[in-house]
């Protein structure tokens, strides 16, 4: 079997864990930041972990993460 390539825009996005979960950050934080309150940009702040049905369309992309 030849070597599977690695999706280049999935691997800067997402990240898998010490125990095999995928991290990834989230939307709405680059611009028109002036209009959202505190608490909603402290809050997308943080990376979350990848959902149950989307887990395997984002392991096929980054195969040796």
């Amino acid at each position: 079997m030849p070597k599977l390539k690695t999706h280049t825009g999935a691997k800067k996005r997402f990240s898998k864990t010490g125990t095999g979960k995928i991290k990834r950050g989230q939307t709405k934080t680059r611009h028109i930041l002036t209009s959202k309150p505190p608490k909603v940009k402290r809050k997308l702040g943080r990376t979350l972990l990848v959902s149950d049905g989307d887990y395997a369309k984002v392991a096929r992309m980054i195969p040796y993460a």
